[in-house]
């Protein structure tokens, strides 16, 4: 076989995973060069978290990031996560929303486009997909991976054909959770393989101490690329190491061709970059590199895990954390088992919360819960529990259409909003997606133009909370 393609996630996914995706432009720059040379099959650098760190926390323009990364890595593909309907934010965009989004994500440098589903509701991937391939990028749908009694082997295998169908370049298997062991995830590789024909791509973690042994028997499954990290944010909630899994495969048929000297060199940079992350209180290598084998109990991403800390902290309650956590899997089972990632990861944490620390269980819920059992976020994978339902929801109809459908068009609407902060076409996605981040942020862009001091906010990002 064709020796297996590497995506580095050092540039999105890894800082996401462990400095709460705190890595700025600048710490990158400098890695380019080398970076450029390795013979990855794709950097992934965009999307998932980064473009609201980016606007929130960093003061920096994403698009601008992008530019930047496309221009200092010419000859290596560039790559985005992208939550379909939702795009980068946190509810559904109307169709013309989604489809400018990815025109001008395409057009500042990005080539492949992996886009996925919280529930595997194809149906809010459609326009995602469909204006992928329109303006030329390499579409890539993730399959969000979890287990439960809906979520066997075979409803990935059909899921897969379902894809396939829709038009993708490329399937992922996207672990969030890093819950598909080893053994099962050559099982699945193999039947995938035989089911699309289509190139099959391997995402996980290594939360639960499995992620580089369930990388090494995909490989052997004929797995087309692995995701992995460089060893300075690499390993725990993050991704296997890139050097570890490019020396495991070296010399075997399987050998990525890539050198280890050149990584050696990349791991320098990142390493510093690392201890910075670390000083600033953004990275806690005690939690972040800690295996935690609950995970496959309770099926909580690490994403999802310091959230509900942070809940039980601010409520003074983190003597309730392990009954919170056995909370989870009955709260997502009434829910129709959703797979756990943003955003039904929050959803589910935190209605699990509010049973726990309320004393009664939908005593208090989230207007988010409520959405999710009203059809709101697309079809759940199994019946929910309808008593539940009742409690949460009353009589209120549940939408069993795609729910963009409901949404009319937005750009203009947004446009004229705009109006006095418009620089550049891409000012609008921003403002869509984060309505009140992006305008703080064009504030601090004109008052940085301007040549007002804008220390002051530097300062204040830089202490801000996750």
């Amino acid at each position: 076989m064709a020796k297996v393609g590497i995506t580095d996630t050092i540039l999105r996914d890894a800082h996401q995973s462990q400095a709460a995706t705190r890595m700025r432009t600048s710490q990158m720059v400098p890695a380019f060069e080398n970076l450029d040379k390795v013979g990855y099959f794709s950097l992934e650098c965009w999307g998932g978290a980064t473009f609201d760190s980016c606007l929130r926390f960093l003061n920096e323009d994403p698009w601008e990031r992008l530019r930047t990364l496309r221009k200092g890595l010419p000859n290596t593909k560039l790559q985005m996560l992208l939550r379909g309907q939702n795009i980068l934010g946190y509810k559904h965009y109307a169709d013309d929303v989604v489809d400018f989004f990815v025109k001008k994500t395409i057009e500042n440098g990005i080539d492949i486009v992996r886009c996925f589903d919280a529930l595997n509701d194809l149906r809010n991937m459609e326009t995602a997909v469909k204006a992928t391939k329109k303006y030329k990028g390499i579409a890539e749908v993730a399959m969000s991976y979890t287990i439960s009694p809906v979520h066997t082997e075979d409803y990935f295998v059909r899921l897969a054909g379902q894809i396939a169908k829709m038009g993708a370049d490329m399937i992922c298997i996207k672990d969030m959770a890093n819950l598909l062991l080893p053994y099962a995830a050559y099982s699945l590789i193999k039947r995938l393989k035989a089911e699309t024909g289509l190139p099959i791509v391997m995402h996980t973690h290594d939360t639960t101490g499995t992620g580089a042994m369930t990388l090494l028997k995909a490989v052997e499954a004929g797995v087309d690329v692995i995701d992995t990290a460089l060893s300075p944010l690499g390993g725990g909630t993050a991704q296997p190491t890139t050097e570890a899994m490019v020396a495991t495969l070296k010399g075997t048929e399987y050998d990525t061709g890539i050198d280890l000297l050149v990584l050696s060199d990349l791991a320098a940079h990142f390493r510093t970059v690392a201890d910075e992350l670390t000083k600033e209180g953004w990275r806690d290598p005690a939690r972040v590199l800690a295996t935690d084998a609950n995970t496959l109990i309770y099926q909580v991403p690490g994403g999802m895990l310091s959230n509900l800390i942070s809940q039980l902290k601010q409520a003074n309650a983190m003597n309730k954390y392990y009954d919170v956590l056995a909370e989870v899997p009955r709260v997502r089972e009434d829910f129709g088992y959703p797979p756990l990632v943003t955003p039904t990861s929050q959803i589910v944490g935190s209605q699990a919360v509010m049973n726990i620390l309320g004393g009664e269980r939908y005593k208090m819920v989230t207007k988010e819960s409520k959405a999710l059992l009203r059809g709101e976020y697309g079809l759940l994978p199994a019946p929910v529990n309808e008593e539940v339902r009742k409690l949460v929801i009353g009589e209120d109809a549940v939408i069993t259409h795609r729910p963009a459908d409901d949404i009319p068009p937005e750009l203009d609407k947004y446009r004229e909003e705009i109006r006095e902060y418009y620089q550049q076409e891409e000012d609008v996605l921003s403002y869509a997606l984060f309505p009140q981040v992006a305008i703080k942020y064009f504030q601090y862009r004109q008052a940085k133009q301007l040549g007002v001091d804008s220390t002051m906010l530097d300062k204040e990002q830089k202490t801000m909370p996750v």
